[in-house]
């Protein structure tokens, strides 16, 4: 009857308008956050020039900040302003952050870039942090309950669309936006990146102002986290100023001269969830680097599939597409398996599997590290010295450098990579040119000596021509950040007439070599991969040369009047493994996501009372927070090659669920029922009941740490 007699007064109630300008707000407020969080890492590498380890730790100051600001954003709305006001007030230092942000990525701000930058973050941080846990709980203050329970539920459905729709299209435009788009003068746009973002949270604002005639807006009601903390200080005071004679059976029920029992007991049941959260940090401490160093990881990888290219930020789409995906097959058909075969048929087992797979799923992430180590560019380093000769010479050259001989054949190089130098060293090289002799050489004899000193950390080139050896320059070896590869050319003219050399790619001609002396060092240039011809004043002399990302080419040539040859080699090899052998590793950790993310807040909020719910969603956020500490520690100290760290993270996780399964072995399950928890959860948010099922207000506080 009372199912009942709710649906016909459901029916006279009117579905709430108001919730669709708070889920077009929601829309373009997650559009902003991870259009602009995906390329962050980019910009901070390529733009700002910080180094991978240092953008990683940056990164995750950010992504720790977001997590840790959304505390004080609830007291703000609990006990001051109220969730209209802020959300409004906040949202604004939201979209001036992420406008800061945009013009410190415009060339025309010269000066403090990097300040600029830190402190558009912080304010995206405040911003981001500051409303999330508003957002939600005001659309839930919309309805009236218990009347619109069903019509709660397809709100916050609605909700969970608009979250993973905005990051899933932004993840996917943002890195167009940032390379394919030239601004500035320059090959990439990454202020265009960042300002359509921060359009659309400035239009998520204007949205959510024109609603405000439809809101139901409630005062503020006190906040529990607040309240909580000064019931267990006052708790820990009493107890150490209490005689011994005058014990309690609980630490906390020294405060029952302030507070209530109800109280006193809803905080104890409470802390008991809150014990199992101290392991959960470790999660998240793998699952965000899929921002940073999985980043890194797939710049460093093959995107090309046919003519499209992958870029190496658009991977990061994976994540939310998989989520939408396997949220329905694990709920519709792997959970009722586990639970048929008594296996993982409970939210901590479940939640430990969960945990175990983001392990795994670093493994794998180490294995693909692995097979690309061979493709990395090896750097000098101190202690060291890299030497390679260019033979830019139609004939062989017998060689001698230090005690090593060798035959440097036509149009061909050698390297030693390897070579060791304290502070600097002395380096003899012997050339016989007696095979060259009938290509008319200035130098006079067939024999040439010469000595130069070679300096620790540093690579030197020297490029062989008619003259004998030339001048050696300080080369680089180190992958392009802003295009695909680099490319340098030496070019010997047997006589002396000059010309152009031309590389023209889909018809477009995308460098020019003013060929004017009998020797040619070029700068070494930054270029788009692809399908290259070359021509030599309007002839063309070599077709269809394929360069890949990645790699590092000298283009050596010898041109005469009846001979034009070039040949490319290879400085750095390109990136050779693929970027979609990165899918398994990201389908893995989705899998671990949504076992871990979404069974640990259901578990949280069926397990706590009614009164600790605010309580359990600001204690997961921050273990969110604390998860990207512990990467900025690691990050900071750790002088292992990649591939290791993937490694130690994958068995800091390991180790950690095996001490929280050890822990979830102790705890005792609270049967939740409808009479425990009543109507509501103290916002207007009504509970569906039984332990295990996904209650409404669950649904809420999960939307947005299912795609955060």
């Amino acid at each position: 009857m009372h199912e009942k007699g709710g649906d016909t007064v459901q029916k006279k109630l009117k579905y709430p308008k108001s919730v669709f300008f708070i889920i077009s707000n929601e829309f373009c407020e997650r559009f902003a956050f991870y259009g602009m969080r995906t390329v962050l890492t980019l910009y901070l590498q390529r733009i700002l020039l910080y180094s991978e380890n240092t953008s990683t730790v940056i990164f995750h100051i950010f992504i720790m900040l977001a997590y840790l600001t959304p505390i004080f954003g609830a007291m703000l709305s609990d006990s001051l302003l109220g969730k209209f006001k802020t959300i409004f007030y906040i949202s604004i230092i939201y979209a001036i952050g992420q406008f800061i942000l945009s013009a410190s990525a415009t060339p025309w701000l010269n000066f403090a870039t990097r300040e600029f930058t830190m402190l558009g973050l912080v304010l995206v941080a405040l911003g981001t942090g500051g409303i999330k846990p508003c957002v939600s709980a005001f659309g839930g203050d919309q309805f009236i309950m218990p009347q619109q329970e069903i019509a709660l539920t397809t709100f916050f459905s609605l909700f969970y669309f608009a979250i993973n729709s905005g990051s899933l299209i932004s993840t996917f435009i943002t890195p167009i936006l940032r390379e394919d788009i030239k601004c500035f003068g320059i090959d990439s746009c990454f202020s265009l990146a960042f300002l359509v973002p921060a359009v659309l949270m400035a239009l998520s604002i204007v949205i959510f102002i024109l609603g405000k005639p439809l809101y139901r807006i409630k005062k503020p009601e006190g906040n529990v986290v607040l309240n909580v903390s000064k019931c267990i200080a006052h708790a820990i005071r009493r107890k150490y100023k209490t005689s011994s004679h005058n014990k309690r059976d609980h630490w906390l029920d020294y405060a029952d001269d302030k507070y209530s029992s109800k109280m006193i007991e809803d905080i104890r049941s409470a802390l008991k969830v809150l014990k199992l959260f101290l392991p959960l940090p470790i999660f998240w401490a793998l699952f965000d680097q899929q921002g940073s160093r999985w980043t890194f990881q797939a710049n460093n990888m093959n995107g090309e599939i046919g003519s499209y290219i992958i870029k190496p930020d658009q991977m990061q789409v994976v994540n939310p597409f998989l989520i939408v995906l396997f949220i329905p097959i694990f709920n519709s058909c792997l959970y009722p398996i586990f639970h048929k075969l008594k296996i993982f048929n409970t939210p901590l087992k479940k939640l430990t599997l969960g945990g175990v797979l983001a392990a795994f799923a670093f493994i794998i992430s180490s294995v693909v590290e692995f097979q690309m180590e061979d493709t990395y560019a090896i750097l000098p380093t101190a202690g060291k010295g890299q030497l390679r000769i260019f033979n830019t010479l139609n004939c062989s050259v017998p060689m001698s450098v230090q005690n090593e001989t060798f035959e440097l054949k036509p149009l061909d190089f050698w390297e030693n990579i390897n070579i060791p130098v304290n502070n600097y060293t002395e380096i003899s090289i012997r050339a016989n040119f007696a095979l060259c002799h009938k290509e008319n050489f200035s130098i006079s004899s067939g024999e040439e000596n010469v000595s130069f000193l070679l300096h620790e950390n540093t690579a030197i080139s020297l490029p062989i021509n008619r003259n004998g050896l030339y001048f050696p320059y300080k080369d680089s070896v180190s992958k392009a950040m802003e295009k695909d590869f680099f490319i340098r050319a030496l070019i010997s003219l047997a006589d002396y007439d000059s010309g152009v050399l031309r590389l023209v790619h889909d018809g477009s001609t995308k460098l020019t070599f003013d060929i004017k002396s009998e020797f040619n060092e070029t700068a070494l240039m930054e270029m788009e991969l692809g399908t290259y011809d070359f021509y030599w004043n309007e002839k063309l002399i070599e077709k269809s040369i394929r360069f890949r990302r990645g790699g590092v080419y000298t283009l050596v040539g010898y041109i005469s009047e009846n001979v034009k040859i070039m040949k490319i080699l290879t400085v750095t090899p390109e990136n050779g493994v693929h970027i979609l052998w990165l899918i398994p590793q990201y389908i893995v950790i989705t899998m671990g996501e949504v076992m871990f993310s979404v069974t640990g807040l259901e578990f949280a909020f069926t397990q706590a009372p009614v009164s600790m719910k605010s309580l359990l969603q600001s204690a997961w956020l921050l273990t969110v927070a604390i998860g990207n500490l512990v990467v900025i520690i690691i990050a900071e100290t750790s002088f292992m090659k990649q591939s290791y760290e993937f490694l130690l993270f994958a068995g800091l996780m390991f180790l950690d669920m095996i001490v929280f399964a050890v822990m979830a072995m102790c705890y005792k399950y609270v049967v939740i029922t409808d009479e425990s928890e009543g109507n509501g959860n103290g916002n207007g948010i009504p509970m569906r009941g039984k332990s295990g099922s996904i209650n409404a207000s669950f649904v809420e506080d999960s939307n947005e740490d299912i795609k955060r």
